[in-house]
């Protein structure tokens, strides 16, 4: 990892902490307020120590662009969590085969960056 993408990623890392630190439920409440806190300290705990032997230059500038989305939508949103995506379910598709392989892959690409970590760590 070169110095600069380092610094990038514990600039990140220290954000993340200091828009939970002033975190506000959109209820208002006290109680979902300390919980929404807590998760996301612990959300950004597990996904940067998961990440934090990465050395590919691309996985690294991939996770860093994630990081960003996730906190802008939150941000924007006001909601700590990854928001839901709506995909068809895989229900037309023979067990195996091509359509199957077809699909798959289809959601995958269809999946968007700031979710991309999510389903892995959940």
């Amino acid at each position: 990892m070169t110095p600069v993408t380092r610094l990038e990623v514990l600039g990140l890392y220290r954000k993340i902490f200091r828009i939970a630190k002033k975190w506000q439920s959109a209820s208002g409440q006290i109680e979902e307020t300390i919980k929404e806190k807590e998760y996301i300290k612990s959300e950004a705990k597990t996904l940067f120590r998961k990440n934090k032997n990465v050395t590919d230059p691309k996985l690294i500038k991939q996770c860093i662009e994630e990081c960003e989305a996730r906190i802008e939508i939150g941000l924007h949103y006001n909601i700590p969590y990854p928001r839901p995506i709506h995909l068809p379910p895989m229900g037309l598709a023979h067990k195996q085969g091509r359509t199957l392989r077809h699909q798959e892959k289809l959601r995958k690409i269809s999946k968007p960056i700031y979710l991309k970590s999510h389903d892995e760590v959940s």
